[in-house]
């Protein structure tokens, strides 16, 4: 079990990995896949936004739309398209959403092809809790069989090369933990 701190150093979430994920049932279920090292290993992302604070805005924007989260960790891979399309396959509602722990994000659907998505956030830096909020509402739009418009990001050119080391750093950390062919694991979150 672990115990997380937001910002203002306030407990905001034990995370307990409960088992194998299992294939769910409810249609009302979107499920958000952890990469391996995301509030195990490490606790920030690249630009020091808390994971506890973006996994807490990933929950609120699905359950204000009135659906439920399920939190899993995914440890066979790294990579946050292949993460969230297990999640995708394992989601009742089939929608699921990826997260690396430098912040990359995306938003699957069961029946597509890993590279293929609804959602790609790729410039992670300059996503914020606001956007987090939105993905997990757009998330649970896709859901409810809705058609909702992408959720509005910034662009700048700069990202990739000023935080082209640091990106490379903390994927190498994920991968380490990396386990082939390991299982989903289920996480019971707690507020």
């Amino acid at each position: 079990m672990e115990k997380m701190v937001n910002q203002y150093g306030i407990k905001a979430l034990e995370l307990t990995e409960t088992g194998d994920a299992k294939i769910g049932t409810n249609v009302d279920e979107v499920v958000i896949g952890l990469a391996p090292a995301f509030l195990k290993f490490q606790t920030k992302t690249l630009v020091d936004t808390l994971h506890t604070d973006i996994l807490t805005e990933l929950i609120a924007g699905i359950e204000e739309e009135g659906l439920k989260a399920r939190v899993v960790r995914v440890i066979r891979t790294s990579d946050v398209s292949f993460i969230a399309n297990d999640v995708a396959k394992i989601s009742g509602s089939g929608i699921g959403i990826g997260i690396q722990s430098k912040g990359t994000t995306v938003i699957h659907q069961k029946d597509l092809l890993p590279l293929n998505n609804l959602e790609l956030f790729p410039q992670a830096p300059l996503l914020t809790l606001d956007i987090y909020r939105l993905i997990g509402k757009n998330a649970a739009k896709y859901a409810k069989g809705e058609s909702p418009n992408p959720v509005p990001t910034k662009n700048d050119q700069m990202v990739r090369p000023k935080f082209m080391a640091k990106a490379a750093l903390f994927h190498i950390k994920e991968t380490k933990y990396v386990e082939v062919g390991a299982k989903p694991i289920q996480i019971d979150v707690k507020f």
